[in-house]
């Protein structure tokens, strides 16, 4: 694709879905959050983020409004499928120096990936990076969040054996709780609460605040991370003696309010 700064070509590396439904966690605790991290409107329909390098290896993020098209090269890619992502010009909001995300792979034939110059995408931004893998903080606890969503039979699995952690046997999970049952009473900003298809008639729910994040499902336990607790994850099972009696119904809650990728 044609980069608009400069009118050179992008070769295309990868590409995520920036929508209230569906964004990376590294970007924010919910959708107006990561649009105001790239410095875009939060728009209803949300934006394609097209990761590349310009013919000099230049680390670029291209942040389209064609969202449809976006969505069908990842979905072709996930199925081993080739897909030449291309948008139209137009359809381009910004492009934004650097990625937000850790990539292991970069463009054949060209110059290894590097920053532009500060500045050289117009904006006078820093160039886009990923976070510190030696520090955390809340971006990496929602990093963690995600992989917990990704490696969830694990973690499911894991539960089964240990037994799990009684909701009430720590004040930071407690907290995460009780506010998690605010918002199906008071509406949180777009994102804050999302809902995905898990099979079987379950849903995925990950849901964010300050400090903390909970990845579950609605027929099974719920995972929490937090702030005060550097990598650490704290589960809640849904009954028994170490479990939580009132999770699912806290669960089914939070999914009504949710929002679905389309």
């Amino acid at each position: 694709m044609s980069d608009d700064e400069g009118g050179g070509s992008l070769y295309v590396l990868t590409a995520v879905l920036l929508t209230p439904a569906q964004f990376p966690g590294v970007l924010g605790d919910d959708f107006p959050q990561a649009c105001s991290l790239l410095g875009v409107p939060p728009a209803p329909g949300g934006y394609g983020l097209v990761l590349g390098q310009d013919e000099e290896g230049a680390r670029w993020t291209v942040v389209v409004d064609d969202v449809s098209l976006v969505a069908a090269a990842i979905a072709s890619w996930d199925c081993g499928m080739e897909y030449d992502l291309s948008p139209d010009e137009r359809t381009i909001v910004v492009s934004l120096a650097g990625w937000p995300l850790e990539l292991s792979v970069a463009a054949p034939g060209i110059p290894e990936p590097h920053d532009p110059e500060q500045g050289a995408d117009g904006t006078g931004r820093v160039p886009l990076a990923p976070p510190s893998a030696e520090a955390w903080g809340a971006v990496q606890r929602r990093m963690g969040a995600d992989q917990v969503a990704r490696e969830w039979s694990d973690w499911r699995e894991r539960v089964a054996t240990d037994g799990g952690a009684a909701a009430a046997a720590h004040p930071g999970l407690a907290r995460a709780l009780a506010q998690a049952l605010e918002y199906t009473r008071t509406p949180p900003p777009p994102g804050r609460v999302r809902s995905s298809f898990a099979g079987e008639g379950a849903r995925t729910l990950r849901v964010d605040g300050p400090g903390w994040s909970l990845v579950a499902r609605t027929d099974g336990p719920a995972f929490v991370l937090l702030d005060e607790e550097p990598g650490e994850v704290l589960s809640v099972p849904k009954g028994g003696e170490q479990g939580l009696p009132e999770l699912p119904g806290l669960l089914s809650a939070l999914d009504r309010i949710a929002v679905r990728p389309a």
